[in-house]
């Protein structure tokens, strides 16, 4: 029996608050009928006054147009789906409610409120803000609310939604996201009600950059944009000349870098009368992304008492959020003072700060009335941790504290699993760094003084983020940022960062390969891995203006060799004070990704239908090639950088000429061994190197390469302890000392670029048309490892693949959804299937020895030559 198991609007399940007029739908099935497919569907669109569409239209169900009337602001409008197969079955009804929120500028009547104003280059103290309204009507309730900086807001005591560091981090010049809440049981109909609201810096106001940083980048006067409606007539705005008041509160600061100070004893504050302080500047857009939000509760597992003295929980996790106390001090007394000071690794035992700089990352509070602190939580900060010292709370126990989870919210959609204990954790510390890095939006690392959204890394992770999560909405709000900031702040170039905190503190962003990239590739990943080919037209012209603008060009349209490129960033090899100073030359990786970008570009611009785009860097890539080859490679097939990152680059972006595949591929065999198989690559070749092993004969060589653990290695930060993805391959080096470079995190997504492998060639699972519609299986078994399983929940609804060996016998078993087909691809076996579960049994044969050997000279200590 196939049924729909849910129903969505655009990529978001809850839809209360869309900015769309006509919003596309999608259904996504769960059932193991063989052969389903969708011959139509039945569609009713309701909405006041009372009107019905019904469709009996295509077996499309992913992002269906729409087919009743363009909607306006504040329409409340039902919708229901049946899906009929071409065998004559139906579904069950699936329903959801569109609640539109306020479209045009014109909708809203209210203006930022905020307190004193303050322009001094120091952290802004956070205000409540507050005001009395009578309800006299019991209709449906809306609050529609966002903010130059992070918010709290409460009804009658009770907090609204459970929304972290709202309304989030935008490019607030261009864009303000606002959020929409159902307040109607919160309200009390004939009586009075309060609403007040807690307005913090945020990233809007606080200090961000590395180097000491610096404040308001946006502004430095804070405030809050609020309407509450009831039954679409506004009750309450903020506005300075409706009775609204302001005060100090407990919270001394709360910063992102520095963390928060607290005061529980002060409980009865002065107000004082609200500013004006205007209307937003960036263009007013409901929230249709996941919300940051805590998603998890740790317990510590350990209390660690220090060489020096100090208390350290140990929480076991890498993690992102903050501390929330459980239990009151019972063992101190008013005014005496508590920290909380975080940190990802210890170093001799004690808490490794230095990888911080010159973030703080603590909490201070003081201690208030008798039990008033249980319960207590940050507000407008966050904290990158494993480890939390306790200072001033002597009597600490495990049961006192937890750790609170927070990130973006979005749904996880891609799992993989094998029998090899040390690649299953690997895997999961991929997740755990997304977690913690996609916090609002794409950062590099979540505790240091950055946790920046760096273009390059996003670039190479999207791929694998969007098979572990669907990324759409988030990614999609977060690329048109850069968009903008792209063509309206800098010229066709792309920022390093975006929302774009550098402006010219260095000067203009200077156009960069791989960073640059992520206008054209990102909304490549996000239209395979979603088949929404929206998400490429909306960053068509970001896409363009990169290729034909941002790209600084020689007289050959290759790079401009004077402009300064990253390379392949954190080559293991590079120095640490240098990592950009890897073993391949920074203009062959850059023009490497240039020719790749625009074949890309030639790909997406023929599927939005722009023929003459499409011909032209179609031309140009061509054309870019042999520039490339006779830049780059020697008429016998060698590399100007004889380097792992090289020639994987070269294989897997088919840059050689026939004739030197070869010979490619033959020194990568040999460069491979001579490095006794450990990683020789940085955030360009990461993403590529096992696919490029694995696509020319040498998949045994990627097993290999992937279960080595000796320092520096895929797994040697799983043998050292680590539970996320760490910065450099040696973030910590094998003596327990954490690395000497500056820039040392143990926390950053970009070389779990690498797990795209496992999905792809060792569970087996790819898409075959964007969406996942029709989807290959083709698992190749290697190495050590004699079973996995790779899952993905596609916007179809649930694909799976799992094999496992005994002998030479691999049994495999493919699943495959309602209304999608797929393709098998096995030793002798090659068809079409369509839904349904179905197990195959084949003879295997490994494609080559294992493990293969290494290349050592036969004097001086040998180096292990076993995988892990």
């Amino acid at each position: 029996m196939v049924s729909i198991s849910r129903l969505s609007c655009e990529h978001y399940e809850t839809p209360l608050g869309i900015h769309h007029t006509r919003p596309r739908l999608s259904w996504r099935f769960e059932g193991s009928e063989v052969d389903w497919k969708q011959a139509s569907y039945d569609l009713e669109i309701r909405y006041l006054p009372l009107r019905s569409n019904n469709g009996d239209e295509e077996g499309e169900s992913v992002l269906v147009p729409w087919s009743g009337r363009e909607l306006v602001s504040r329409d409340n409008v039902q919708v229901r789906v049946r899906s009929n197969g071409e065998d004559g079955s139906s579904t069950n009804w699936s329903e959801i409610t569109l609640q539109v929120a306020l479209l045009s500028p014109s909708d809203w009547t209210a203006r930022l409120l905020g307190g004193p104003a303050s322009d001094v280059d120091a952290a802004h103290r956070p205000i409540l803000l507050r005001k009395t309204f009578p309800v006299d009507r019991s209709d449906s309730a809306r609050l529609y609310i966002t903010a130059h900086g992070c918010y709290k807001v409460f009804i009658n005591g009770h907090r609204v939604g459970e929304k972290a560091l709202a309304p989030g981090w935008q490019s607030y010049h261009h864009r303000l996201l606002y959020q929409t809440y159902d307040v109607s049981d919160l309200l009390k109909k004939g009586e009075e009600n309060v609403i007040g609201m807690v307005l913090g810096e945020g990233w809007f106001a606080t200090r961000l950059n590395f180097g000491g940083g610096r404040r308001n980048i946006w502004g430095a006067d804070l405030g809050v944009l609020a309407q509450l409606e009831i039954g679409g007539k506004t009750v309450v705005q903020t506005r300075a000349d409706e009775g609204w008041e302001w005060a100090h509160g407990p919270i001394i600061s709360s910063e992102i870098y520095d963390g928060e100070v607290y005061d529980a004893r002060q409980v009865l504050p002065d107000w004082f009368t609200v500013r004006d302080v205007g209307f937003p500047r960036g263009k007013l857009i409901a929230a249709e992304c996941p919300p940051v939000r805590v998603t998890q509760s740790i317990r510590p597992k350990e209390i660690i008492n220090t060489p020096s003295g100090k208390t350290i929980l140990d929480f076991g996790q890498n993690l992102v959020g903050w501390l929330k106390v459980e239990n009151h001090p019972s063992d101190l007394n008013e005014g005496d003072v508590i920290r909380f000071l975080h940190a990802e690794v210890l170093e001799d035992g004690e808490l490794g700060t230095r990888p911080l700089r010159d973030a703080k990352a603590q909490v201070e509070i003081t201690v208030g009335q008798e039990g008033g602190l249980a319960g207590y939580e940050p507000s407008f900060t966050f904290h990158g941790f494993r480890y939390a010292q306790i200072e001033g709370w002597k009597g600490v126990s495990l049961d006192d504290l937890t750790a609170q989870v927070v990130h973006t919210d979005m749904e996880r959609t891609g799992w993989f699993e094998c029998d090899h204990p040390l690649i299953n954790k690997l895997w999961e510390n991929v997740n755990w760094g997304l977690r913690g890095n996609f916090v609002s939006v794409p950062t590099d690392c979540p505790q240091r003084d950055e946790r920046l959204g760096w273009t390059g890394d996003l670039q190479v992770f999207a791929e694998t983020a969007s098979f572990l999560y669907d990324t759409s909405s988030t990614l999609g709000g977060w690329l048109q940022d850069l968009a903008a900031e792209q063509i309206e702040d800098w010229e066709g170039v792309v920022p390093l960062v975006v929302p774009n905190t550098l402006g010219n503190l260095f000067g203009p962003p200077p156009p960069s390969a791989i960073w640059g990239d992520v206008a054209v590739l990102t909304p490549k990943d996000l239209y395979v891995a979603s088949g929404d080919m929206d998400l490429v037209a909306k960053q068509y012209e970001s896409m363009k203006t990169w290729m034909d603008k941002g790209i600084k060009r020689s007289a050959k349209g290759l790079w401009d060799s004077k402009g300064p490129q990253f390379g392949d960033w954190l080559d293991p090899k590079a120095p640490p004070d240098a990592p950009q100073d890897g073993r391949t030359d920074n203009m062959l990786v850059a023009d490497a990704w240039l020719v790749h970008t625009t074949e890309v570009m030639a790909k997406m611009a023929e599927t939005l239908g722009y023929a003459e785009d499409a011909n032209r860097y179609a031309d140009d890539a061509r054309r870019l090639k042999v520039e490339y080859q006779q830049e780059y490679i020697t008429p016998n097939g060698r590399m100007m950088s004889d380097t792992q990152t090289a020639l994987a680059l070269a294989l897997h972006f088919h840059l050689l000429p026939e004739a030197s595949v070869e010979v490619a591929r033959d020194r990568l065999d040999h460069l491979v061994r001579k490095a006794i198989f450990q990683i020789s690559t940085g955030f360009a070749g990461t993403p590529i190197i096992l696919h490029a092993l694995s696509d020319n004969q040498l998949l045994q060589h990627a097993y290999r390469m992937f279960q080595e653990k000796q320092y520096p290695s895929i797994l040697y930060p799983v043998s050292m302890g680590a539970t996320t993805i760490w910065e450099r391959w040696d973030s910590m080096l094998p003596d327990g000392r954490i690395n000497p470079g500056e820039m040392t995190s143990f926390n950053h997504y970009a070389l779990g670029s690498i797990a795209s492998w496992l999905h792809k060639v060792v569970g087996g699972l790819a898409p075959l048309t964007p969406g996942w519609q029709d989807i290959l299986f083709k698992p190749r078994p290697g190495g050590s490892l004699t079973s996995a399983r790779a899952t993905h929940t596609s916007p179809y609804g649930e694909i799976s693949c799992a094999w496992k060996l005994d002998g030479r016998q691999l049994e495999v078993t493919v699943s495959v959804p309602p209304n999608c087909t797929g393709r098998v691809v096995l030793p002798g076996v090659d068809e079409r299937i369509g839904s349904g579960c179905k197990t195959y049994s084949v003879e295997w044969e490994p494609e080559a020895e294992w493990p293969p050997k290494s290349y050592q000279l036969p004097f001086g200590p040998p180096k292990p030559d076993v995988p892990a």
